[in-house]
C-alpha cells in the first residue's frame, strides 16, 4: 500500500519573501495592477510505503514530519503543512 502526502513549505509570518515581492512587481509591470501580494511556497508530493498496516497514516505523518525537520524546511524561517492526499 502506498500513501501519498503533500507537504507545503512557506515562510513564517513576518519573514521577508523577496521572491514573492519580485513576482508581485513583475505582475504589476505586466499590467496586473490589482495584484497586491504574492507569497512563494514549495510543495512536495511524497509517496511512501508504510512498514506496517497498523496506524499507517499516523506513522507516515510522523515520518514526513521528521523529513521536514531534517531536510525539507528550515524551522527558523519556515512553517509547513502535511496532508495525506491518497492511499492505494
Amino acid at each position: 500500500m502506498t500513501i501519498e502526502v503533500n507537504v507545503t513549505i512557506k515562510l513564517k509570518h513576518g519573514i521577508t519573501d523577496p521572491e514573492g515581492e519580485n513576482t508581485k512587481k513583475a505582475l504589476n509591470l505586466l499590467g496586473f495592477k490589482n495584484v497586491h501580494g504574492v507569497k512563494s511556497m514549495k510543495t512536495f508530493r511524497i509517496a511512501l510505503e508504510p512498514e506496517t498496516a497498523r496506524d499507517e497514516e499516523e506513522t507516515v505523518k510522523q515520518e514526513v514530519e521528521e523529513m521536514c525537520r531534517k531536510l525539507l524546511a528550515n524551522p527558523v524561517i519556515h512553517d509547513y503543512d502535511i496532508q495525506v492526499v491518497k492511499s492505494e
